[in-house]
């Protein structure tokens, strides 16, 4: 017969699963607030409007308002957010003191139960504390489970019991292992079954609050899965009432945003004429939805060291840097493939498995392109050697003539080059990649089928499409959190001076 708590474990099944993925904390959430937040007085803020003198107070209730605000917004946008126990660090003076406090604390209760009689006041707050943790994990049908934690840890009567020396802890803690066994999630059956081997009362105490903490924070996990479908419009109608609040005390906290679309704008104009390389050059409409998506757009190619974020997404600014060193090495890649089989010719067309070989080659060798040691010369110098001699073994299987020195020299030259920006296949890849990532942002706006896959991109086909659904759907939420906003500054920014409709 299944247990009570088959539903909680379902949900437990989730999250041993998810136990694969990375997780993120809260901890780790609000160092990312304290890092991209935007800040009432950063020294190169263009001072569009006069500088407002504020309370100590304000300044505190406005940084908590955006701290909450952005871990509302990780909850949303993360599918990968969990909540994680608190891990003082190794060494260092908190985790010492908790130390040895614990270890004062269960001396102390150790003691007390070696008394002649007994003294179980200190024990019987324990239990009191366990018994209300476990309620706390019962779902609304956990009735006949609810009925039984009260029968045995019956408070009163444990406090009579205790008073006549008649008092079981050995035997109720028992009891309460069996239970933490039936409501735990299935990736904490191996800490429920060491309890059961624990015969000393103290130390087991001590490992059942142990394990009751992890308990918590499962529960928690599974209460941020269970709630995170209908929460949507609750989260942009939150997101969305803070930074007000926080605009109302900075009005100057939109000027990056309005800089950053005031430059799209001018780019599509500009784009118009066949100016600007950063936008499509079809660009015949300024409608404010045109405008956002290619100003979304903008921030793949963001130059992050030098140029200020836009405050409306400086919370995800770290995901769209990931996501332009994605879309940074899917360009690299399929620059190299493309000159490959240009250069090659119909000899390696259509030999099977080949093409996934090349790839995964040329990943291992790009997989480090953003960190600092990385040098992108050297890199591509390395995977010119190393496709020859595949290309070279790969011909011969097929009985074709092996690369000539010739050869082998124009292909290694050819992707070495590829390292320089302004190369002709980098660029041409690039612009594809581009195309590609705002037709899908575009597309799925109307839900209509996704734009056809440019040519030379098919070789990185899923990792495209990959970028491009968590590109458009971070896009999307924030489109649904701040276009009040923006409305508000293309509407000033198209009737000025321009002729085009702003209506959408």
């Amino acid at each position: 017969m299944p247990k009570e708590s088959d539903h909680f474990k379902n949900g437990g099944d989730k999250e041993s699963k998810d136990e694969r993925m990375q997780d993120t904390s809260e901890e780790t959430v609000r160092k990312r607030v304290r890092a991209n937040t935007p800040s009432p007085h950063r020294g190169n803020t263009p001072q569009a409007s006069p500088p407002r003198f504020v309370s100590v107070e304000e300044l505190m209730e406005t940084a908590k308002g955006v701290t909450n605000m952005a871990l509302a917004h990780e909850i949303m946008v993360n599918q990968a957010f969990q909540v994680k126990p608190t891990e003082l660090p190794e060494g260092s003076l908190e985790r010492r003191v908790k130390e040895i406090m614990h270890k004062a604390f269960w001396d102390c209760l150790e003691a007390q139960l070696k008394e002649d009689p007994p003294s179980y006041g200190q024990a019987i707050k324990l239990l009191a504390e366990i018994k209300e943790t476990l309620l706390s994990f019962l779902l609304p049908g956990h009735g006949r489970l609810r009925s039984r934690i009260d029968e045995v840890l019956d408070l009163p009567l444990i406090q009579q019991q205790a008073e006549k020396g008649a008092l079981d802890i050995g035997n109720l803690s028992q009891f309460i292992v069996g239970m933490m066994g039936s409501l735990c999630a299935p990736c904490r059956d191996k800490d429920i079954n060491k309890l059961k081997e624990i015969t000393e009362i103290v130390p087991l105490l001590k490992a059942i609050f142990s394990v009751l903490d992890l308990m918590k924070v499962d529960m928690a996990n599974f209460a941020l899965t269970s709630i995170r479908p209908h929460l949507m419009q609750q989260s942009v109608e939150y997101e969305r009432n803070k930074f007000q609040e926080f605009l109302d005390k900075q009005p100057n906290a939109l000027d990056y945003t309005e800089k950053w679309l005031e430059e799209t704008v001018k780019c599509l104009k500009e784009a118009e004429a066949g100016v600007c390389s950063g936008a499509s050059s079809d660009s015949s409409s300024l409608l404010p939805l045109n405008v956002h998506n290619h100003a979304y757009l903008r921030l793949l190619r963001w130059d992050h060291p030098s140029d200020p974020f836009p405050e409306t997404v400086l919370m995800d600014q770290v995901r769209f840097q990931e996501m332009q060193q994605e879309a940074e090495r899917l360009v690299l890649l399929s620059s190299v493939l493309l000159i490959v089989y240009t250069t090659t010719g119909e000899a390696i067309s259509g030999l099977p498995g080949l093409m996934e070989k090349l790839k995964n080659t040329v990943n291992v060798m790009l997989a480090d392109m953003h960190t600092l040691s990385f040098s992108v010369e050297e890199a591509l110098a390395t995977i010119g050697e190393k496709l020859c001699v595949e290309l070279s073994q790969c011909l011969s299987q097929h009985g074709y003539s092996p690369f000539s020195a010739d050869r082998k020299s124009t292909l290694m030259g050819q992707i070495s080059v590829t390292a320089q920006p302004d190369n002709t296949v980098r660029k041409l890849m690039d612009s594809r990649v581009q195309s590609y990532l705002l037709a899908f942002l575009e597309s799925s706006q109307h839900k209509v089928p996704d734009h056809p896959l440019p040519g030379g991109l098919a070789p990185v086909s899923r990792e495209l499409k990959e970028l491009a659904v968590r590109f458009s759907r971070l896009v999307n939420f924030n489109k649904l959190v701040f276009s009040p906003f923006y409305q508000n500054i293309l509407q000033k920014m198209l009737t000025s001076g321009d002729s085009h409709s702003t209506e959408t």
